[in-house]
């Protein structure tokens, strides 16, 4: 479908991609992997034609749709959240109109045998495909299904889109992506403002997804359960694996394990015969032997080990000073703004040593607590309280409201640092991958990811006892995710962090509290275990909104009476049942039967339109085939739905 090939992205001296070269199909799922700056959302920039390579092609097809979800993109205003999201069908009306064009075509040419002709009619029938997966069910259905699933309330619809949050407003134009039902789906860190159960969500649906698909994400988890293919980007070359994020991990670690085997085999080889040709050189008697040798190695195929980018951050936090055994505690606490009620009687408490996440929708008070136990933000009502001997840590998710735009990468450590250290701060930005030249480089001009690695080493220079730490992984790699992650279960001192990415959490923290609804719930157990227990009570809320609960039990009978009553509900169960079957499989026999007709119909409408006659209605003939092959789609779909229930 797209090809890229021999591709390069030069900026002076400097390459960013050396003629790499991969090719997406139409079943593919990949994902594109490497370390941040490595080169991966200028892949998808390349493709989507909003940059140019330095030399090398990109070959896709002229009428191949493509969704791209960028990570900062601009944001429209002015209209609701469904409104905005129902924009997307407007481009559903040129298409509509392109087919009368090409209607009016067909019947107006006369050249059947014609490469053009094909090319209409082919033309005709992706168009007519699109529209009847876009038409599949009202628009209004779709958007709100989609906004829905992607964690807005029925009662956020109406609102404007310039209330909510640039993360809420990345998820409207998501979803105007996935709305217009593209070929291909080019998505850059799209869990990024996403909570838990929304990228559950959203897994789903890209699994579903019948078109291919190219991610960049740092969420092993999503990357799993998505893609079936993983092309990274390393040192500006590509290297492809046709497995999941996980088994790539290991077949990497084996193919370099193999190349490295192979190279040590092949430099001991050589080394023997060097030294034979230089022991032998000049004896006469050997000199058949030492040219035989010398010609052996010019020829040999020399296997070289790939380059292999082994930088990364090395963490390490200071020991804790030792804090009381409640290093923080809130009792019926209500907390908020002048405008809104964030969230009500919250009973909290944090002992110390423990591990805890906050966990829950954006907006439902994650952050706002973070601000509460800092001592930014005053509760309404209620008690917060820090513990005895609490000296806290903090990482704001938003570095940029935090650091000091006007000074270097140095200087923002110098200004905190005390004793001795100073004279290692060269080392320690190292260590977080500030190296050579990026030390003078003002924080203004940093990427997110540089951002945050700053903020990380800034934290990292005092001695805390509790660390609290909203979103640290936001910017990071997948590898640099790992080396915090580890660093964080050494720690000796408290940790309460905000994060949505669940492999992070996972085996890290040991205790969740849930903010949902403007109320705050406390989880003990993994977070593996609360994602469990939460799609059993989300499927209860679904059986509940559609009335499938079954009926609260009746008042205890006698025992005779009860069993009489339980055989009497058991049969008439039982008979409910066979009808419904009967229902399904009557309704799955009239499908064959009509599928039949339609596909019997659609094949004379075909042979008549490669050799028309002069008396043939070709647009007439055109039209019915559509009608034919839309009600032909939805027929299909409805019994492969039954026949899965069966």
């Amino acid at each position: 479908m797209i090809s890229i090939s021999d591709l390069t992205v030069s900026y002076g001296s400097w390459t960013l991609l050396d003629h790499i070269s991969f090719h997406i199909s139409e079943s593919d799922k990949i994902g594109l992997v490497g370390k941040n700056g490595a080169g991966k959302s200028t892949v998808m920039k390349l493709i989507c034609g909003e940059q140019n390579p330095t030399s090398g092609t990109i070959d896709k097809p002229a009428h191949v749709n493509i969704g791209y979800l960028p990570q900062i993109m601009e944001h429209n205003r002015g209209r609701s959240v469904l409104e905005e999201a129902m924009t997307v069908f407007d481009v559903f009306k040129s298409m509509e109109k392109e087919i009368e064009d090409i209607t009016v075509q067909l019947s107006e040419r006369t050249d059947y045998e014609s490469a053009e002709y094909a090319d209409l009619i082919t033309r005709l029938n992706d168009l007519n495909d699109h529209l009847a997966i876009s038409h599949s069910e009202p628009p209004e259905v779709q958007a709100t299904r989609i906004l829905m699933g992607l964690g807005f309330k029925d009662d956020e619809l109406s609102r404007k889109t310039e209330t909510f949050s640039q993360g809420w407003n990345m998820r409207i134009e998501l979803a105007k992506i996935l709305l217009g039902a593209p070929d291909v789906l080019l998505l850059d860190e799209p869990t990024n403002h996403l909570d838990i159960e929304s990228i559950e969500w959203l897994e789903g649906y890209l699994k579903d997804f019948r078109g291919s698909i190219l991610l960049v994400s740092h969420d092993r988890k999503f990357l799993d359960n998505v893609t079936n293919r993983t092309v990274e980007i390393m040192l500006g070359h590509v290297y492809d694996y046709k497995v999941p994020y996980s088994q790539y991990v290991e077949l990497r670690k084996e193919r370099m394990a193999q190349q490295t085997a192979a190279y040590e085999n092949q430099q001991r080889m050589i080394e023997k015969t060097e030294e034979f040709i230089n022991r032998f050189r000049y004896k006469p008697t050997k000199s058949n032997q030492v040219q035989s040798r010398i010609k052996a190695l010019e020829k040999l195929d020399r296997i070289e080990i790939d380059v292999e980018d082994r930088s990364a951050m090395h963490l390490r936090f200071p020991p804790a000073a030792r804090a009381g055994d409640v290093v923080y505690k809130a009792t019926a606490m209500t907390v908020g703004y002048p405008q809104k009620v964030v969230f009500r009687d919250a009973d909290i408490e944090i002992k110390r040593g423990e591990k805890v996440a906050l966990i829950g929708r954006n907006g439902e008070g994650k952050t706002t607590l973070m601000r509460v136990i800092m001592g930014e933000l005053e509760p309404f009502s209620g008690e917060s309280k820090v513990g005895h001997n609490v000296n806290i840590g903090y990482f704001a998710q938003n570095q940029e409201d935090v650091l000091d735009n006007s000074l270097t990468v140095f200087d923002t450590l110098d200004r905190v640092a005390v004793g001795d250290v100073r004279t290692k701060l060269r080392d320690i930005l190292g260590a977080f991958l500030f190296k050579g030249e990026d030390i003078d480089k003002r924080v203004s001009v940093l990427s997110g990811g540089e951002r945050a690695r700053l903020g990380m080493a800034k934290l990292m220079l005092q001695s805390h006892n509790v660390l609290a730490l909203d979103e640290p992984t936001n910017h990071m790699d997948i590898r640099s995710k790992d080396i915090l992650k580890s660093a964080l279960k050494a720690f000796d001192g408290t940790l309460i962090v905000v994060s949505h990415d669940r492999d992070f959490l996972d085996g890290l923290v040991d205790k969740m509290y849930e903010f949902r609804d403007g109320h705050v719930k406390e989880h003990l157990g993994s977070v593996s275990d609360f994602l469990e227990k939460r799609r059993i009570e989300t499927l209860s809320e679904l059986e509940r909104r559609f009335g499938q609960v079954s009926q609260a039990a009746p008042a205890e009978l006698p025992q005779p009476e009860a069993k009489k009553a339980g055989a009497r509900e058991d049969f008439a169960s039982r008979k409910a049942v066979s009808k419904e079957a009967r229902k399904v499989r009557n309704r799955i026999s009239f499908l064959e039967a009509e599928i039949g007709k339609d596909e019997a119909r659609m094949k004379k409408i075909e042979s008549v339109l490669a050799a028309p006659g002069p008396t043939d209605d070709i647009m007439e003939l055109t039209r019915e085939y559509l009608e034919l092959k839309r009600d032909l789609d939805a027929k299909t779909d409805e019994w492969a739905t039954l026949m899965e229930d069966c």
